[in-house]
C-alpha cells in the first residue's frame, strides 16, 4: 500500500509552488488563505521538513521544496493525461488557444471561419491575454507567443513583423503620398504594452529617423491598449505606428495609409504548446492549418511602397 500525504495537502503545496504565492493558490483552489497555509503546514509536519521560506507576504521555496516540487508538478500532469485519455470523444476536438487580444482579434478570428469550414468538428476556444499565460495552470494547449526569439527557437516562429506609421482615409490628402507633417496639428497615438518587457518600437525612434520638420513639436495622445489606439486611427483621431500583421486589410482597402517615413523592425510570433497536454487530433489540425495560413500571409500580405 502507498503511503501518500493528504492529497488536499499535496494540491496546495503544487499550486503555492507554481504560483510562489498562497495568495494565487487559494484563488486557484477556492480557499481561504488559511486553509493554504494550514495544508501546507500539515505536509511540512509530516515530512519533517520546511517546504517554504515566508517573507511577510511573499514565499519561496527551501532547497527541499525544490527538489520535490518537480515531481509533485509532473505527478499531476500524468494523472490529468490519464483522465484525458479515457474522457469523451468531445476533448479530442475541443482545443484552448492562447494569444495577445490585438492578434486574436486582427488576425486569427478573422481567418477562423476558414479553419472552421474545413473541420467543423473541432471546437477552438480563443483566451486573448496580454500577459504571460502559465499553460499548465490555465490548461492551455496552444500559445501564440509575441516577443524576441532565440536562436534556438526559430523552428517555432510563423510570423515576423514591422513597424510604421499610419493614418484613417479621410485625415491624409487625397493627392500625394502623406508626411508626417500633414498632422502637425493633431496628436500621435501611442498605447502602453502590456509586456512592458518588449522594448517595442515607438515614435521618438521613428521620428528620429524620418525627414521633416523638426519645429514642429507633436502632442502624444496615450491609449490604455493597443485595439483601442488602433480603433482611434481608425476613426481619424491621429497617426498611429503599428505592427503591419495587424492592418493589412485596412491597408488593402485603403481605410489606413501609410505615413510616408521608415518601417522599424518589430518582433515574431512563435508557437508554443503546452509540456502536459497530450497529442490532440484537433490541435494537430489546427497547428497544420495555422501554420500554412501564416505562410500565406508571408507570401501575399500588402507591402506599402517605400518612399
Amino acid at each position: 500500500m502507498r503511503k501518500l500525504p493528504p492529497l488536499n495537502s499535496v494540491r496546495a503545496f503544487e499550486a503555492a509552488a507554481r504560483h510562489q504565492s498562497f495568495t494565487a493558490a487559494a484563488d486557484e483552489l477556492s480557499v481561504t488563505i488559511t486553509a493554504v497555509s494550514h495544508q501546507i503546514r500539515q505536509l511540512e509536519a509530516r515530512l519533517g521538513q520546511k517546504l517554504f521560506e515566508r517573507t511577510g507576504r511573499a514565499v519561496a521555496l527551501t532547497p527541499v521544496g525544490k527538489t520535490i516540487y518537480p515531481l509533485v508538478r509532473d505527478g499531476f500532469d500524468q494523472i490529468a493525461q490519464a483522465f484525458e485519455a479515457v474522457s469523451a470523444r468531445t476533448s479530442e476536438d475541443s482545443i484552448q488557444i492562447s494569444a495577445t487580444r490585438a492578434f486574436a482579434q486582427r488576425w486569427l478570428m478573422p481567418r477562423l471561419s476558414q479553419f472552421n469550414a474545413v473541420h467543423p468538428n473541432v471546437t477552438v476556444h480563443i483566451h486573448g491575454s496580454e500577459n504571460l499565460v502559465d499553460l499548465r495552470a490555465e490548461e492551455i494547449d496552444l500559445a501564440i507567443r509575441y516577443g524576441p526569439v532565440a536562436s534556438d527557437q526559430r523552428e517555432s516562429v510563423i510570423l515576423e513583423d514591422c513597424y510604421f506609421a499610419v493614418a484613417g482615409r479621410d485625415i491624409c490628402p487625397q493627392d500625394r503620398k502623406p508626411a508626417i507633417e500633414d498632422f502637425a496639428s493633431r496628436p500621435l497615438i501611442a498605447y502602453k504594452w502590456g509586456n512592458r518587457a518588449l522594448n517595442a518600437p515607438d515614435w521618438s525612434t521613428w521620428l528620429a529617423l524620418v525627414e521633416h520638420d523638426r519645429s514642429i513639436d507633436f502632442r502624444m495622445s496615450w491609449y490604455s491598449e493597443e485595439m483601442l489606439a488602433l480603433y482611434a486611427a481608425e476613426c481619424g483621431l491621429g497617426p498611429l505606428m503599428c505592427s503591419n500583421v495587424l492592418i493589412d486589410e485596412e491597408l488593402r482597402t485603403g481605410r489606413l495609409r501609410k505615413i510616408e517615413g521608415p518601417c522599424l523592425p518589430g518582433f515574431a510570433y512563435r508557437l508554443v504548446e503546452s509540456p502536459s497536454t497530450r497529442p490532440k487530433k484537433g490541435l494537430r489540425l489546427f497547428t497544420a492549418w495555422l501554420r500554412e495560413a501564416a505562410r500565406s500571409f508571408r507570401d501575399e500580405s500588402f507591402v506599402p511602397e517605400q518612399p
